[in-house]
């Protein structure tokens, strides 16, 4: 095989390949089967293949030009496993998207314009639309910044992502019961979706410090029993049914920042304390802080001006979600992001196994 033409970039916290649609077979399978060889996977260490030996590092973005009057590109996200030789689309990646733009306008497929160009990215994993805006000084992509996001060393160009229609996306309503506050045995609950359903309580109102760390918190069964009890009366009302065997609603803990952000968190998946926070349970937190009866409000430190960075801090560091406001209004969320390109040329894919098992 002459190899196959793909770039090769860290976005945000992932790194993986990101290729041209028409570069890869139009088959399912055979794409599935040629990217296994990529990534050398199966083996654990993907010793002949791109793979980084972690599921963060083995993944794969395909792009093409979208038909979508709302749209530019169209993304496909691919997780490929390290260890078997399984490739999936269940799953989004808001990592990798942050590699979307820059990819996108290097390859042709967006024209740059001076100074920052914007990129509609259509999520085909979730049928969402995302806009990147990348910084492009003098009409060329450039990846040097002073940007910082946890997990990544140094700095680096921002890229922001909105998140287009993600409002009610599980829920029907960014809010929906229509009110800011809902009381749920007791305790005062924003229940909002703004991408990802949540339920935003203050910590202290469990007796707790918002301090605590995810083991402390995962090992104080009474506080957990408590939490689940909340987490179940909320799913009916959050047009989610009966939640008991579902992974959302989040359940976010929220408390005073201590680390400069605009507010600290914890947040459950739903019944384990997540490390950080995930890329649209932030956005849909940092939305609950602006609703001024909200506990999140109580509690956040809201910059000054109608286009707002909230630092969400978590377990280990923070994201940064910028929102903008008009009219007393949420009328945009995105999400702070970094990429780089790394390497660009082309890989030479090993024989591989197909999908859907492990080898024999």
């Amino acid at each position: 095989m002459d190899g196959i033409d793909c770039v090769w970039m860290r976005g945000g916290t992932s790194k993986g390949g990101y290729f041209l649609a028409s570069d890869l077979p139009a088959d399912a399978a055979a794409r599935d089967a040629l990217l296994l060889g990529v990534m050398g996977s199966p083996d654990p260490r993907q010793i002949d293949g791109m793979g980084g030996a972690d599921p963060l590092t083995s993944k794969v973005a395909v792009v093409r030009r979208s038909d979508r009057a709302e749209a530019d590109v169209e993304y496909l996200f691919l997780q490929v496993f390290v260890d078997r030789a399984i490739v999936t689309d269940a799953q989004n990646c808001g990592n990798i998207l942050a590699g979307i733009g820059p990819f996108a306008i290097e390859r042709g497929l967006v024209p740059a314009q001076d100074g920052e160009t914007p990129v509609r990215i259509w999520m085909e994993n979730t049928g969402q639309l995302a806009v990147a805006r990348v910084k492009t000084p003098g009409g060329r992509v450039t990846y040097a910044g002073e940007a910082k996001i946890d997990g990544v060393p140094g700095t680096a160009a921002p890229v922001p992502i909105a998140f287009r229609d993600t409002a009610g996306s599980s829920c029907g309503a960014l809010l929906p019961t229509g009110r800011a506050v809902d009381v749920i045995d007791g305790l005062a609950c924003t229940l909002i979706d703004n991408g990802m359903p949540c339920v935003v309580m203050r910590a202290d109102a469990f007796g707790l410090t918002g301090t605590e760390s995810p083991e402390a918190l995962e090992a104080n069964a009474g506080f957990r029993a408590r939490l689940e009890a909340i987490r179940v009366k909320a799913g009916p009302m959050m047009t989610l049914g009966d939640v008991s065997d579902k992974s959302v609603p989040k359940m976010t803990l929220v408390s005073a920042p201590g680390q400069g952000g605009a507010i600290a968190t914890r947040t459950f998946i739903p019944h384990r304390c997540h490390k950080a926070i995930g890329v649209l349970g932030a956005v849909s937190v940092a939305t609950a802080c602006l609703l001024p009866e909200g506990p999140g409000a109580e509690l956040a430190v809201i910059p000054e001006g109608e286009e707002k960075p909230l630092s969400v801090e978590h377990p280990t560091g923070e994201m940064t979600v910028i929102a903008t406001v008009k009219d007393g209004e949420v009328r945009e969320a995105a999400i702070l992001r970094t990429a780089r390109k790394l390497m660009e040329g082309r890989v030479f894919p090993a024989p591989a196994h197909g999908p859907g098992g492990d080898p024999t």
